[in-house]
């Protein structure tokens, strides 16, 4: 599974960057800066930052191409090494086969492969887009593998989980593109069983609140983490008919087939919605790219970047688990975050119901249902 799955990134990130590059073919390509982790593995960011020339404004003064993209990073990594015991503990409430972290004070042996994007458009018309799939392993040291040859080269897989996710953030809402991008990812996920997108959209919306702000941090998407072969708190199997009431919410679709649980099935879902990211974005991008807008826009789209900053820092968990990990590279961790935000006190903007800012935050504050 671990080749298949590094394959499979490299594949997914080569064809999001040519299609964002064939969309803008003017603008500079995005550098590809293949990288080594000392600790164990590589990977490569895949980054776009507009000219300096362009930063100002100055290009569509003088007759310049302005590129579509502000900054954009498509990102994989491939990685191995030692988990430390506050990460261990970090991942023991969802993975109980885990030792506990003071039985294991030299840490444990993991592996890691995944593709993380998040693309911030010039025009405050066209959405930021966030997307995360990942397949993760940890085994016993092979200190306590038994002693023949074959254990120490395949030490015991003491867990192992895929997660991910695609959503979208936009600073001014056009309803038609939120009904695309949910329905592009339903029809991928509705392969694998009619629970699978509703659980994953409320665990979306669920996940990307900013509890400060009492607002989620866009219109949403799909958010999955842990599945493996073990029952999920938020999946039923058809046994149980429909799904009950519990502390974590769960899907109240009728199951209607089994859901997938094996390595290979799940890693066919991974690919599934892995590949529906492009025909879900890409042509929201190209439409709303083409759109006029005012500095009055500009300034709201700065207001919502800063929004964005804040859940990133704060509260998400792949930021935290990569600053936390031993040799985590910082910049493309970090390369999530736009490169200009604003923060103003007790703005106006968003204030208003009836304005298209204040149109957006409802939805913000009351996340809606879009398939």
């Amino acid at each position: 599974m671990r080749k298949q799955v590094e394959d499979y990134v490299r594949t997914l990130q080569d064809q999001i960057v040519t299609s964002l590059e064939q969309l803008d073919p003017n603008a500079p390509s995005f550098k590809r800066d293949a990288w080594e982790r000392p600790q164990g593995g590589s990977g490569q960011s895949c980054i776009f930052a507009m000219p300096a020339t362009d930063r100002d404004g100055s290009a569509s003064q003088n007759g310049s191409h302005q590129s579509l993209l502000e900054k954009a990073g498509v990102n994989i990594s491939i990685v191995h090494g030692t988990l430390p015991p506050p990460a261990i503990k970090q991942m023991l409430a969802d993975h109980s086969s885990l030792p506990l972290p003071e039985d294991v004070p030299g840490g444990l042996p993991f592996f890691a492969a995944g593709l993380s994007l998040v693309i911030h458009p010039r025009n405050p018309m066209a959405p930021t887009v966030h997307a995360n799939y990942r397949y993760f392993e940890i085994t016993e040291s092979a200190s306590s593998s038994a002693g023949d040859a074959e254990s120490r080269d395949q030490p015991k897989v003491l867990a192992w989980w895929f997660g991910g996710g695609a959503d979208l953030t936009p600073s001014y809402l056009f309803e038609e593109d939120a009904v695309h991008f949910h329905k592009t990812l339903k029809n991928a996920a509705d392969s694998f069983g009619t629970q699978i997108y509703p659980a994953f959209k409320s665990w979306c919306d669920e996940y990307f609140t900013i509890p400060h702000r009492q607002e989620t941090r866009g219109v949403g998407g799909i958010f999955f983490d842990d599945l493996n072969e073990n029952p999920h708190p938020r999946l039923s199997e058809p046994s149980d008919g429909t799904t009950h009431s519990s502390a974590i919410p769960r899907s109240t679709v009728t199951v209607d087939r089994k859901r997938p649980k094996t390595k290979e099935e799940l890693f066919s879902l991974i690919q599934a919605l892995g590949n529906a990211f492009v025909p879900s974005y890409i042509p929201i991008l190209e439409k709303r790219s083409k759109m006029e807008y005012s500095p009055h826009h500009r300034r709201w789209q700065l207001i919502r970047r800063g929004r964005y900053v804040e859940f990133n820092l704060v509260y998400d968990r792949g930021t935290k688990f990569g600053l936390m990990t031993p040799g985590g590279r910082v910049e493309s961790i970090l390369m999530s975050l736009p490169e200009v935000a604003r923060w103003e006190y007790m703005s106006e903007m968003g204030q208003d119901e009836d304005s298209e800012e204040g149109k957006l935050v409802q939805v913000l504050k009351n996340p809606r249902d879009w398939v």
